[in-house]
C-alpha cells in the first residue's frame, strides 16, 4: 500500500518508460489496446476509467487504482461518482474490495487536492 499516490504514478510512469524501450513492440500493442477501450463511444471516457477503476479495486491493483484514479479526476469525475463507483466495486468484491476501495478514496484526495492547487496556481 501507498501513502503518496501521486509519487507512486510518477515513479510507475518512469518505470513504464523503461518497458516501452525495452518491450516496444509490447508495450505499443498494449498503449493500442489502451487508446481503443478509452475512446468514446457509446460510453465516455470518465465512465470507462470508472470501470476500469472498479476493476482495479477488486482485482486488488494499487497502481491500477493510482492510475485510473488520476485518468477519472482528469476527466473529471466527482468525488460522488468516485464512492458510487467504489460502492459496485465493493459490491462485485466483497471485504477485500472495501479495504482497496479506501486506497482509491485517499488517492481521488491526492489527486484532487493537487489538480485544485495546479488550477489555482495557473489561474485556471
Amino acid at each position: 500500500m501507498t501513502d503518496d499516490w501521486i509519487a507512486l504514478t510518477r515513479d510507475l510512469s518512469a518505470n513504464l518508460r523503461e518497458m516501452r524501450g525495452g518491450a516496444p513492440e509490447v508495450m505499443k500493442a498494449f498503449g493500442g489496446i489502451a487508446q481503443a477501450a478509452l475512446k468514446t463511444g457509446a460510453l465516455e471516457t470518465k465512465t470507462k476509467e470508472l470501470i476500469a477503476l472498479a476493476i482495479g479495486v477488486s482485482s486488488r491493483c494499487d497502481d491500477c487504482i493510482a492510475f485510473h484514479t488520476k485518468a477519472a479526476v482528469e476527466q473529471g469525475a466527482t468525488k460522488e461518482e468516485i464512492l458510487e463507483t467504489l460502492g459496485m466495486a465493493i459490491y462485485m468484491g466483497a471485504g477485500p474490495a472495501v479495504m482497496y476501495a479506501a486506497h482509491a478514496v485517499d488517492a481521488f484526495r491526492q489527486f484532487s487536492e493537487a489538480r485544485q492547487a495546479k488550477s489555482e496556481t495557473s489561474g485556471g
